[in-house]
Order: C-alpha cells, then structure tokens, then sequence
C-alpha cells in the first residue's frame, strides 16, 4: 500500500528524533572510550573529542594492575551472583502462588496488598541500617544482597505472566500426578524465558550500577562494589595515590582523565556485553506481564 505524504514525513521525523536521542546517549560514551585510548598529554590538553588521540592502552593497563579496583570488581561479581540467585529465587516462589486464583489460595488478595503496601511505604534509610548493624551484614555480601532481595514490581511482572499461561497445560499435568513443584519448574518457568529474561536483565543492571549501598553499609574501601570505587575515584577524590616506581613512571604515560575513563568504561563492560542477548526478550517480558492485573 503506497504511503501517504504525511505517513513518510511521520516516519522521517519520528526516525530523526530517534536518532538522535540514541547520538545523545552514545556520543559520551564514545568520548569515554576515546579517552581512555588516548595519551595523558593528549587527554590533559583536551584534543580528545570522539577519536583516540596518540593511541595507547597504559591507561588500561594501569588500572587492571591496581589492587584496589580488581577487589572491587569481584566485590560487584560476587553481589550480582548472589543478588541474581536470591532475588531470582524469591520472585519466582512467590510469583507463582499468587498467580492462582481465589478457589487455589483464598487469601490471595491479602497477601497482594500486603506486598503492594511494602512499595508504597518503607521505614527509612536510618532503620535499615540500624538493622543491617544489629544482624551483623555490615562489611559483607549479605548487606548488599539480602535488603533488594525481596522486589514487589518483579513479583507482580512475573504473576501476570504466569496468568497468561494456559491454564489447560496446568490442569493437565496434575491429571499425569504432576505436583506443584513439577508444574512450576517443567511448565511455567520455560514458557516464561521472555519475563525471566527482562527481571533477569533488571537485576543484573541494579546490582552493576548500585554505589550508594556500598558506601553506607561497608567501613572498609576494600569491601567496596566497583560503582562504590568508582563514585570514590571520579567524585570524591583524584588518582590512587602512588606507592612505587613503577607507578610513577606508568603516571608519566597515563592522566587522571585517562585512567578515570578507562575504569568507568571497564565498569560498563559488563552490563554492555550482556544486554545484546537479553533485548530481544526485554519488550516482550514487559508487554505481556502487564496485561492482568
């Protein structure tokens, strides 16, 4: 069917906007990257625009040398590994009853509201930490994990997307003495890839980016996640301090800005590696958990 003149000049000016929000989300990095390919001189003197200027990997090579920021990194491995199991375990086993209806678990709507209460209203930053103190998670893994565990909005997400799911195929795997375990794990969890796919990438994008847990609930810099070290590094304070000569003459071929975005771009690594295989579930994950209510 021929498009009409005002269909093409929508399209032309809805691909133009697009267009350039994604430049405006993708030229900083790329201006990160480019730096931190770049001399410190070159870097120092601001020529580094959107290209690598004297092109060099010292400011990487600097920074996977540093202690401090590969204890940080697997600090961020080992929370997103357990925040991943915890938060995804939680979602799912409890996702799953309430998904039922009022003849399978009759206090269902009490138990709802009780969740959807636990997002309207939250004690405060100063009784969390009181009670991550008194139960002893201060300066472990535990206090980055265990107060996300519980996320009311993946729960609700993923109970629309097991209603979604016939109920027939259910019915029918009790008829062969399937259980409710069995169900779950051998009906409901691989029909909903798309939505464990989307809280999956959810979670994995909070764990990565959180710095503000590991500020509060850590004493020690060493127990700091990398978004924590890095926050204490391009906000807080300049380059690690120098401790030998090696260190001063790397300095000599690397600058505060180079080393700043190598680690910052290190940082994002991860999360940039991830994403490509998780999209094509992401809007399908969203679209069709939200259609029950």
């Amino acid at each position: 069917m021929k498009k009409s003149k005002g269909r093409i000049f929508f399209e032309i000016y809805n691909y133009s906007i697009l267009v350039s929000m994604a430049a405006l989300c993708l030229f900083p990095m790329i201006h990160v990257l480019a730096v931190s390919f770049s001399s410190g001189s070159a870097a120092a003197a601001g020529w580094v625009s959107l290209w690598p200027v004297d092109f060099t990997l010292s400011s990487y090579t600097f920074v996977l040398e540093k202690a401090d920021f590969i204890s940080s990194l697997m600090v961020s491995f080992q929370r997103l590994f357990w925040g991943l199991i915890a938060s995804l375990t939680i979602t799912i086993i409890t996702a799953y009853p309430l998904s039922k209806g009022k003849r399978d678990l009759r206090i269902r709507g009490i138990y709802i509201w009780v969740f959807i209460f636990t997002m309207l209203f939250n004690g405060g930053l100063i009784p969390t930490y009181m009670i991550i103190k008194e139960t002893g998670l201060l300066d472990s893994i535990g206090a980055l994990v265990i107060p996300c565990a519980v996320n009311v909005y993946f729960i609700i997400l993923l109970m629309n997307f097991f209603k979604n799911i016939p109920k027939s195929l259910e019915e029918a795997a009790f008829i062969d003495g399937a259980g409710h375990w069995t169900t779950l794990f051998k009906i409901y969890l691989p029909l909903s890839l798309p939505a464990l796919a989307t809280i999956t990438l959810f979670i994995s994008v909070f764990h990565w980016n959180s710095w503000f847990d590991g500020l509060i609930y850590m004493n020690r810099p060493e127990n700091y996640p990398l978004s924590s070290f890095l926050q204490t590094v391009v906000i807080q304070r300049d380059l690690t301090f120098i401790t030998d000569t090696r260190e001063i003459e790397m300095l000599s071929k690397v600058d505060g800005k180079t080393v700043k975005s190598a680690q910052i771009f290190l940082g994002a690594l991860p999360i940039l590696a991830v994403y490509p295989f998780l999209q094509r579930y992401f809007v399908k994950g969203i679209t069709l958990g939200s259609v029950k209510g």
